[in-house]
């Protein structure tokens, strides 16, 4: 029997409210992940997959700006590949980012003695003669690159006008944002852009 005020439907309802909560409270948990082998940990290194391009990963971080990171993947690729041309273009392009132009132009200068007939790196490498204030040559070399490309290329071209317009009025360089264009084999661009 039932205590005075209390009648029978009230356990029931409690024990229908506590289901109620605890189906309100088991819905709201998250869902179980379930992957190959089940778990909520993300798989391990699959060590028998094919590495990624060192050369690709490198153009990318380049894109993104992270020159450091570049450079080390370059060196990488180097140790895979040897030196060649669109390596020494990539470590001249990089250390130009990270503004050591010294490292750069010398780089550069060697990618271009290993392939004299590639546009891509004389571009970079009068990129780089702008950056250390050599008008003059750094005219001729784009002349070069926009030759050897044949004018096919936007970013070649803009150097060249910019390096001519430099050289005919000096007197206006200092004060002006300047945007030069890297550029590599494919269609990618990577902009230096030179702050006063």
């Amino acid at each position: 029997m039932a205590p005075p005020g209390v009648t029978q439907a009230a356990p029931l309802f409690r024990l229908t409210t506590a289901i109620a909560a605890f189906a309100a409270v088991a819905a709201c948990a998250p869902e179980q992940i379930n992957g190959p082998q089940g778990g909520p940990y993300a798989p391990g290194v699959n060590l028998r997959a094919p590495a990624e391009d060192s050369i690709d990963v490198a153009h990318r971080l380049m894109a993104a700006g992270e020159f450091e990171l570049a450079l080390d993947a370059f060196t990488r690729a180097a140790l895979v590949d040897g030196m060649s041309p669109e390596i020494m273009t990539g470590l001249g392009s990089a250390n130009l980012g990270l503004g050591r132009l010294g490292q750069s132009e010398d780089m550069l200068r060697r990618a271009v003695e290993a392939a004299p007939d590639w546009p891509e790196a004389w571009n970079n490498l009068g990129v780089v003669l702008m950056e250390r204030g050599k008008l003059t040559e750094a005219g001729a070399i784009f002349r070069k690159a926009y030759a050897l490309d044949d004018g096919e290329s936007d970013a070649i071209r803009d150097n060249l006008r910019l390096a001519l317009a430099k050289s005919e009025n000096p007197a206006n360089n200092g004060e002006q944002n300047q945007e030069y264009k890297l550029v590599r084999r494919g269609s990618s661009d990577f902009l230096i852009r030179k702050t006063p």
